[in-house]
Formats: structure tokens, C-alpha cells, sequence
């Protein structure tokens, strides 16, 4: 089963992804920055991007088991940002 979540912030496009055989990798505009394969705990995905004013913004993204299946929290420069489930 596939998972993938994305979010956009000032034209760069953050994509989550997570797959039960695969892994879950972490995408800033179609490049991968991050990458876990990890079975049996939450993992923490890292990652960075550049604003228009050219400073660095940090990226961490969580995926979480929940009862239902699974859900993501995505933050830049520790503030959460919205993420929209595409599949």
C-alpha cells in the first residue's frame, strides 16, 4: 500500500511518500532528500529548501500510524505547514 501527501510553498513542492516495501522518502521538487525504511516505529524524514529570499528553511516530516491507517505532519522552520493526501 501506498501513501503519498504534498505540499507547496512559494513554488517548491514537498511530496512524502510511504510504502510498505519501499520505505518512506522525502521529495523537494522532485529530489530526494531523505529516505528510512523502518517497519515498526514512526519515522522522522529531514530535508531543507530555500525560500525567494534565498535563506534555508528546515524540513521535517512524520508519518504516524493511526488507528485507520496512516497520516502525516509535515513542519518548516518548526511551523506546520498543511499537507494535502494525494494518494
Amino acid at each position: 500500500m501506498k501513501s503519498i501527501w504534498e505540499a507547496t510553498l512559494e513554488d517548491n513542492v514537498i511530496r512524502i511518500e510511504n510504502n510498505w516495501f519501499a520505505g518512506e522518502k522525502l521529495f523537494v521538487n522532485e529530489k530526494l532528500q531523505d529516505f528510512q525504511v523502518n517497519y515498526f516505529s514512526s519515522p522522522i524524514l529531514t530535508g531543507h529548501l530555500k525560500n525567494s529570499e534565498g535563506n534555508k528553511l528546515r524540513i521535517k516530516a512524520n508519518i504516524i500510524q493511526e488507528f485507520f491507517g496512516l497520516n502525516c505532519v509535515l513542519f518548516i522552520d518548526d511551523e506546520q505547514i498543511p499537507l494535502k493526501k494525494v494518494k
